[in-house]
C-alpha cells in the first residue's frame, strides 16, 4: 500500500499491486506538508500501521492505515510543520517547524526544543546516538535525544552543535550509513559529513563547471541561476551519493570522493526526485512531466597515448613531450570512468511530476501537478505473468471438462 497527499488536505490509501482506492482520509483544511509511516510497537495491543500527517493548516493527525480512520489530531503547533521523522527504535517520532518536537505514538509531547527561526526546519535526518541532523536555514543543527531520570515518559532534547559550512539554504539531507549522511543546498554544494563526530569529511561544488568534468561537452551560459544549481534531491547507497542538480544527474563515489558519472541535462527542466534501484539502474522525475530510467554502465577508456611534437614544439611554444605524456595521463585519470546511459522514458503526465515510489516487480507509482497517480508495471513481467494465469485456467477447465 502507499498514500498520497496534495494541496486539497486529502490523504488516500492505495493498493500498490492494483492501483484501488482502499481509503479517503478529511481531515485537514489545508494542503499537506509532511507524511511518514509509523508502526505501533505496544506490546499490549496488535500491531497496527499507522500514517502522520502534517499540514499548512499546523496541525498533525494520525491514521489508522487499515480502517482509514482518525486516531488522535493535535493542534497545539506555532507554525507548519515541514517535516516529520520516525525513530522507530526509540518508538517516539519527531515534527520539524519553528521549534523541535518529540512526540510518542499517542501524540503526547515528550519534549521540544526553544523557538529556533520564523523559516523553519526544511529537514531531518536520524544520526547514530540517539542524534538527528536538522537543517535550518544555511545551518545544520545536531541534536540528542535522552531518556530523563525522573521516569519512563520523561525525555529532553539538547542542542549539541551548529555546522555553517553551508553559504547558502540547505535543500537536501540523506543518510548513507551509520558513519556518514550528506547535505545538497541551493547552491548547488554537497558536503559529506561523518555521523559520529559531525565533521566535514569532503565536499563538491563545481557540479556544473566542465572543467572538472572533461567528457562533457560544455554549455555556453554567461551565468547559473539559482534553479540550474540548486540540488533538489540526494539518494544513496554504500558506494555513491546520487544528486539531481538543477536539470542534471551527478553520482559522486565516497570513496573517490568526486564525481565519477553525470548527465547534465538529464530532463529539460529541474529534476525533482531520484531513486537508486537495486540493480545499476536510477529512476529521475522532473519539471517537464517526464519520469526517466537510467543505468550506470562502465566507460571503456583508451591508454593514453604520446603526443607528437609539432611545429610549436619545435619552436619552443609547445611543452616537451614527457610533460605532455604527463598532461594526458592525468586529463584520463580525472575523466569519470562511469556514464549514465537513458534506457527508459515513461510518458504519461503533462505537468511537474513531484515524486515516485518504487515497489520492486510490483511496479512504480508517479504523482503529478496534472493531477494524475499513476502506476507503472514492467510489460514483459506483466504480459508472462498474464499468460500464466490464462494457462492455469485452461489447465483447470481441460480437468474439468474431462470429469465431467
Amino acid at each position: 500500500r502507499f498514500a498520497s497527499a496534495g494541496d486539497d488536505g486529502i490523504i488516500f490509501l492505495w493498493n500498490a499491486q492494483t492501483g484501488e482506492k482502499l481509503h479517503e482520509l478529511h481531515g485537514h483544511t489545508h494542503k499537506i506538508t509532511a507524511i511518514a509511516p509509523f508502526s505501533s510497537s505496544d506490546v499490549a495491543e496488535e500491531k497496527t500501521n499507522l500514517i502522520i500527517t502534517a499540514s499548512a493548516d499546523r496541525t498533525v493527525i494520525i491514521w489508522d492505515c487499515t480502517s482509514g480512520s482518525q486516531v488522535q489530531k493535535v493542534s497545539c503547533f506555532q507554525s507548519t510543520v515541514k517535516c516529520l521523522t520516525v525513530l522507530q527504535r526509540l518508538n517516539v517520532w519527531l515534527s520539524g517547524g519553528s521549534d523541535l518536537c518529540v512526540w510518542n505514538q499517542k501524540l503526547d509531547l515528550l519534549c521540544k526544543t526553544s523557538h529556533l527561526t520564523d523559516a523553519g526546519i526544511s529537514a531531518l535526518v536520524e544520526l547514530p546516538k540517539n542524534c538527528v541532523a536538522a537543517a535550518v536555514g544555511k545551518e545544520l543543527i545536531i541534536f540528542r535525544l535522552s531518556a530523563s531520570n525522573n521516569g519512563y515518559e520523561g525525555w529532553n532534547i539538547l542542542e549539541v552543535k551548529r555546522l555553517v559550512d553551508h553559504q547558502d539554504n540547505i535543500s537536501s539531507l540523506v543518510s548513507v550509513n551509520d558513519l556518514t549522511f550528506v547535505t545538497g543546498s541551493h547552491i548547488g554544494e554537497l558536503i559529506v559529513w561523518d555521523s559520529l563526530d559531525w565533521t566535514k569529511q569532503a565536499s563538491e561544488c563545481n557540479f556544473w563547471d566542465s572543467s572538472v568534468h572533461p567528457d562533457v561537452q560544455p554549455e555556453i551560459k554567461l551565468s547559473q541561476s539559482p534553479h540550474e544549481t540548486s540540488v533538489q534531491h540526494l539518494t544513496s547507497d554504500e558506494e555513491c551519493v546520487f544528486a539531481a542538480v538543477g536539470k542534471g544527474i551527478y553520482v559522486y563515489n565516497l570513496q573517490m570522493k568526486r564525481v565519477i558519472a553525470c548527465q547534465r541535462t538529464a530532463h529539460d527542466s529541474s529534476v525533482l526526485h531520484i531513486e537508486k534501484l537495486p540493480n545499476r539502474q536510477l529512476i529521475s522525475c522532473s519539471e517537464d512531466g517526464s519520469v526517466r530510467i537510467w543505468e550506470l554502465r562502465e566507460k571503456q577508456q583508451l591508454p593514453a597515448e604520446p603526443v607528437p611534437t609539432g611545429f610549436f614544439n619545435m619552436w619552443g611554444f609547445g611543452r616537451t613531450n614527457k610533460q605532455a605524456n604527463q598532461a594526458a595521463k592525468k586529463m584520463q585519470e580525472n575523466t569519470p570512468v562511469y556514464f549514465l546511459e537513458l534506457v527508459g522514458d515513461l510518458i504519461g503526465h503533462s505537468s511537474a511530476v513531484q515524486m515516485f515510489l518504487y515497489f520492486g516487480e510490483l511496479g512504480l507509482a508517479t504523482c503529478s501537478a496534472d493531477h494524475l497517480i499513476i502506476l507503472w508495471k514492467d510489460g514483459e513481467r506483466e504480459s508472462s505473468l498474464r499468460s500464466l494465469t490464462l494457462f492455469k485456467k485452461l489447465a483447470q477447465n481441460g480437468d474439468l471438462q474431462l470429469k465431467l
